[in-house]
């Protein structure tokens, strides 16, 4: 318990004068991270999102309710209404929606070790690129991971020790959920090869992440050199890998945060000529206008005129 709290409190994502929200379900992961946030932030409050779409969902929110009356921890219950589309796309968006709201400073998810690894092997599976192997990050813009370091028995273990019970999620266990097949079955498969799987998942992952940082500092220079908006033509003259990367950087500032992965349409979108344009997917559009590559929102119909491919 003693060792847990000492590796959050060195990562740094807590204990700052910046205050927090942290996302609160009542499962052991958030419930540690809800403990651990009040011994080393100076301000904290919790948001647990009551879906209504399991029987428990009532004793769900009383038990987050009796939580935070034990730890003096002021709590926003919030019901959205809903849902539609995928189900748990809803519930994360409808979730982050409102911590956004509300959160004064940092949002704190309890995403785990564990967590991490089951993230990129299901990424590694269901989308191709980089991006599935660099998992989640310790932080993105306001939301927080403080327990990326800690796994899923470390969370127990550490509610164990200080006496906090929490709620047990049967949907973690429903085999219609993609993630959760992937707990099930390709993480004990991984153990049993090798008994430090998932913590040889995680040193690649921090080695793939230092070298990614290294990368990304030669797209900055090459989209630099190529222009605002880049050249065609300069795009064009880039090894390989690094048109698919200037590409995705150009969709993801498009986009303002991260657009789907269209690395894998590089040789499309170079082979444009003059006024040709090309809808990505996603919303997203790549036009060529005065010899420049722009991406921007899809409005109307494309209009693709190609010419010879990039070598």
């Amino acid at each position: 318990m003693a060792d847990l709290l000492k590796r959050v409190g060195a990562g740094g994502l807590l204990g700052s004068e910046r205050p927090v929200l942290v996302l609160l379900s009542g499962g052991r992961d958030s419930v540690c991270l809800l403990d651990v946030a009040v011994r080393l932030a100076p301000d904290v409050e919790a948001l647990h999102c009551n879906y209504g779409l399991r029987a428990e969902a009532g004793a769900d929110e009383v038990h987050c309710a009796a939580l935070c009356e034990r730890l003096a921890v002021t709590l926003h219950v919030h019901r959205p209404r809903g849902p539609s589309g995928n189900l748990q796309a809803w519930a994360r968006d409808r979730r982050y929606a409102e911590a956004e709201r509300l959160a004064p400073g940092d949002i704190a998810a309890g995403h785990t070790a564990t967590d991490q690894v089951e993230t990129v092997l299901y990424r590694l599976a269901s989308s191709p690129g980089r991006r599935a192997l660099l998992g989640m990050a310790a932080r993105e813009g306001r939301l927080v991971r403080p327990l990326l370091r800690a796994t899923r028995d470390e969370t127990a273990a550490h509610c164990a020790a200080r006496g906090l019970p929490w709620r047990e999620d049967a949907s973690n266990d429903d085999p219609a959920f993609a993630r959760n097949r992937a707990r099930a079955t390709l993480l004990p498969a991984l153990r049993s090869l090798h008994p430090a799987a998932e913590a040889n998942v995680l040193r690649t992952l921090d080695l793939l992440r230092d070298e990614a940082a290294v990368l990304d500092g030669v797209l900055d220079a090459a989209l630099a050199e190529a222009g605002d908006p880049p050249a065609v033509a300069a795009l064009g003259a880039l090894p390989p890998a690094l048109r698919r990367l200037a590409l995705q950087r150009l969709a993801d500032r498009a986009a303002s945060g991260r657009a789907p992965a269209v690395g894998h349409r590089t040789q499309e979108v170079l082979a444009l000529r003059e006024g040709g344009a090309l809808d990505l997917g996603g919303g997203l559009r790549a036009a060529v206008r005065r010899g420049a590559l722009t991406l921007g929102p899809s409005v109307g119909r494309a209009a693709p005129r190609r010419g010879a491919a990039p070598s």
